[in-house]
C-alpha cells in the first residue's frame, strides 16, 4: 500500500473511530432507554437482558473471525460491509413492533459491529507505520471509547425523553451513512499477505458455547434449572470440543499456547471480569435509577455522570501509566476502586442515599478508567510480534463475552430475587447479591492484575513465545493477523 499523506492518514483515522462510536455507543445508550422500552414492548428482566446481550453475544461469537476475513479478503470491503449491516440493523431495531424483533434486530446491527471495531483497528495499524505515529491514533481510538461511555447516558436520556427509545438507533444512521460514503472514497484497501486459513468447527463451537452459556443463565430463573440443563450441556460440550479440536489445528481460530502466558491468561480473565462487572453496573443501576427512584430517563442519565465522567478522564492516565511504569499499577488502581464500589452497594447499600450513590458512581468510574489500557498491553506483553494481533484480538472477545455474561448473572440474580414481590420494595435486597458479584470481580482484576504482571508471569510469556515462534514461521505474514 502507498504512503498517504499525514492529512489522509488522519482522516482514515476519523473514519475509523466514527464506526467505533456508534458501535461503543450503542450499548450506553441503550440501558438508559431500557425502562422505557420494557414498559412499551411489556418485557420481562429476561426480556431486557436479551435486549442487551443478543448484541454483545454475537458480537463476542464472530470478532475474531470478521477480522481474518477481512486479513483474507480486503479490510476495506469487510468494514464497508459491516458499515451496512450495522446501519441497517439500527433501522430495524427502531422499527421493532415487539421484544422478539428488536433481539433479533440486534443481533443483525452485532454481525455488521464484528466487522468493524477489530477491522478499523486493523486499517489503522496498516496505515499509520511509524511506531510513534500508530501509538498516538491507538491513543485516540482508546479515548472514544471513554467519549462513548460520557456521552451514553446523557444522549440517551435525552432522546429517550424527547422522542422516545426509538431514537436511539436513529443516531446511527446518518453516522454510519456518512463513515460508508468517506470509506469509499478516502480508505485504501489491504490485506494480510497471506491470511489465517478459516477455522469452521472451531468458530461453530464459539458460538454454540456462547450461545448455550448465556441463555442457561439468562433463563434459569424462569423456566427452572431442568429447562436449561440441555444449553448448559451444549456448552460443556463444545468447551470440551475446542479444547480437542483446537490444538490439532496448525492455524488454529483460537491457539490454546497463548495460554501458556501468564501476562495472556491474565489479561483475558481481567477483561472477563471487567467486563462483566461494567455489563452488570449498567443494568443494575438504570432500572433502580428509573423503576425504582421514579427519575425520567433524562435524570437517570445525569446520575450515570458520576461514573461516566471518571472513565473518560482516568482513561487517557492509565495510558500513560501503562507507558511509563507497565500495567500493574493501573490494574491494581482498578481492581481497588471496583472493590470498593461494589462493597459498598452491597454491603452498605448505597443507592439508598445521594452522597453514598455518588461515591459509588465516582469509584467505579475511577476503577473501569484504569482497567482498559492494560488489558491489551498484557494480553500481548512478550508475545512475538506476528501473533500479537491475534491475542489483542482474544482480548477484545474477552471484553464482549464478560459484558454479555455481566447481563446474563446479574439480570438472573434479580429476577430470582423480585419473583412473586413487589419489583420497587424488593429491588434493593435483589440487587444485593449481584452488587457482591460486582464486587468479586473487582477483587478479581487486583488478584489478577498483581499476579500476572510480575517477573514470574513475564517468564511464562517468555517461554510460550518461544514455543509459538515455529508457527510463525510456518505462517509468512501472520504479523498482520487480527487486530
Amino acid at each position: 500500500m502507498p504512503e498517504l499523506t499525514r492529512r489522509r492518514r488522519m482522516l482514515v483515522l476519523a473514519i475509523c473511530c466514527m464506526s467505533l462510536l456508534i458501535v461503543s455507543i450503542d450499548n450506553t445508550v441503550l440501558n438508559v432507554a431500557l425502562p422505557a422500552l420494557q414498559r412499551d414492548l411489556d418485557a420481562s428482566t429476561s426480556g431486557l437482558q436479551w435486549a442487551v446481550d443478543a448484541y454483545t453475544l454475537v458480537l463476542a461469537a464472530l470478532l475474531m473471525l470478521a477480522g481474518s476475513t477481512a486479513d483474507r479478503i480486503g479490510r476495506k470491503k469487510v468494514f464497508m460491509a459491516g458499515l451496512v449491516i450495522f446501519t441497517l440493523g439500527s433501522l430495524l431495531c427502531s422499527l421493532a413492533p415487539d421484544l422478539s424483533s428488536l433481539v433479533a434486530f440486534r443481533m443483525v446491527q452485532a454481525v455488521g459491529g464484528s466487522m468493524l471495531n477489530p477491522v478499523a483497528m486493523s486499517i489503522i495499524t496498516n496505515t499509520f507505520t511509524d511506531p510513534r505515529e500508530r501509538a498516538r491514533a491507538i491513543g485516540v481510538w482508546g479515548a472514544v471509547v471513554g467519549i462513548s461511555m460520557a456521552a451514553g447516558p446523557l444522549v440517551g436520556g435525552v432522546l429517550v425523553e424527547s422522542v422516545g427509545w426509538r431514537s436511539i438507533f436513529w443516531v446511527n444512521l446518518p453516522v454510519g451513512l456518512a463513515a460508508l460514503l468517506l470509506t469509499l472514497r478516502y480508505v485504501p484497501e489491504s490485506r494480510a499477505p497471506r491470511a489465517r486459513r478459516p477455522d469452521p468447527l472451531g468458530q461453530v463451537l464459539v458460538i454454540a458455547l456462547f450461545a448455550g452459556l448465556t441463555y442457561a443463565i439468562i433463563e434459569a430463573p424462569n423456566a427452572g434449572l431442568t429447562a436449561v440443563l440441555p444449553y448448559a450441556a451444549v456448552a460443556v460440550a463444545a468447551l470440551a470440543g475446542l479444547l480437542v479440536h483446537e490444538p490439532r489445528r496448525a492455524q488454529p481460530l483460537i491457539d490454546l499456547r497463548f495460554f501458556r502466558s501468564a501476562p495472556f491468561s491474565g489479561a483475558t480473565l481481567i477483561a472477563v471480569a471487567a467486563f462483566a462487572s461494567l455489563g452488570g453496573f449498567l443494568f443494575l443501576s438504570t432500572l433502580y435509577l428509573q423503576n425504582v427512584r421514579g427519575l425520567s430517563a433524562l435524570h437517570a442519565g445525569l446520575w450515570m455522570l458520576p461514573m461516566a465522567v471518571p472513565t473518560f478522564l482516568c482513561a487517557p492516565l492509565s495510558g500513560r501509566l501503562v507507558g511509563s511504569r507497565g500495567p500493574r499499577l493501573p490494574l491494581l488502581i482498578a481492581g481497588g476502586a471496583m472493590t470498593a464500589s461494589g462493597v459498598l452497594f452491597a454491603a452498605f447499600e448505597a443507592e439508598t442515599t445521594d452522597i453514598t450513590l455518588f461515591l459509588g458512581y465516582l469509584l467505579f468510574g475511577v476503577g473501569f478508567g484504569f482497567v482498559n489500557a492494560p488489558i491489551t498491553n498484557t494480553a500481548v506483553s512478550g508475545m512475538p510480534r506476528a501473533q500479537a494481533g491475534v491475542a489483542a484480538a482474544v482480548a477484545s472477545t474477552s471484553r464482549q463475552l464478560g459484558q454479555t455474561l455481566g447481563v446474563a448473572v446479574l439480570g438472573a440474580v434479580l429476577a430470582a430475587g423480585v419473583s412473586g414481590s413487589s419489583y420497587t420494595a424488593a429491588f434493593v435486597s435483589a440487587a444485593r447479591p449481584g452488587w457482591w458479584i460486582l464486587a468479586g470481580c473487582g477483587l478479581a482484576v487486583l488478584v489478577l492484575g498483581a499476579v500476572t504482571t510480575g517477573g514470574w508471569a513475564r517468564r511464562t510469556a517468555l517461554r510460550a513465545a518461544r514455543r509459538l515462534e515455529p508457527a510463525d514461521a510456518e505462517v509468512p505474514g501472520a504479523a498482520r493477523a487480527r487486530t
